[in-house]
């Protein structure tokens, strides 16, 4: 593919939505294109404004939370598989707002706690911790929050 139409088709790809520099890095290989311009269409994209991480952190973690309703640990782990740096990640995550995030978890709870007919209180909370924490909640507030709401 010549140069010039791999930079129009990965225009309109970034254009389209918001993406990581790694997502368009491999995309730009399907291409078969070379390392060197590669890297020169990815600075390009940069400087027009086309790329940038810090508005994908945002985009990407409140989406997820919205969309799929995952923890914010969960969401931690897929920027950094996509190769984002702690302080993109840290900004992608002050986008979820913590009361919005607590009545999320707790509307989880309660969801899973309708689903599930169990008699041990203790077997109960255990399914559902193990639900809500697989999902990206944290721990710690899972637990507190399970205990609040289902009690001995």
């Amino acid at each position: 593919m010549e140069i010039e139409e791999a930079k129009q088709k990965i225009f309109r790809y970034c254009a389209y939505q918001e993406r990581c520099h790694s997502e368009v890095r491999n995309r730009l290989y399907t291409y078969g294109l070379y390392r060197n311009d590669i890297d020169n269409i990815i600075i390009h994209l940069i400087s027009e404004g086309f790329l940038n991480e810090e508005r994908f952190a945002k985009a990407y973690a409140g989406g997820k939370f919205r969309m799929k309703q995952w923890g914010k640990l969960k969401i931690q782990i897929e920027l950094e598989l996509r190769g984002l740096t702690k302080n993109c990640i840290a900004i992608g995550l002050k986008e979820i707002d913590t009361a919005h995030y607590n009545r999320t978890l707790e509307q989880l709870i309660l969801k899973k706690r309708l689903l599930l007919e169990e008699d041990n209180t203790f077997v109960l909370r255990d399914k559902i911790a193990q639900y809500v924490i697989h999902k990206g909640y944290e721990p710690e507030l899972v637990w507190s929050t399970i205990k609040a709401i289902i009690p001995k």
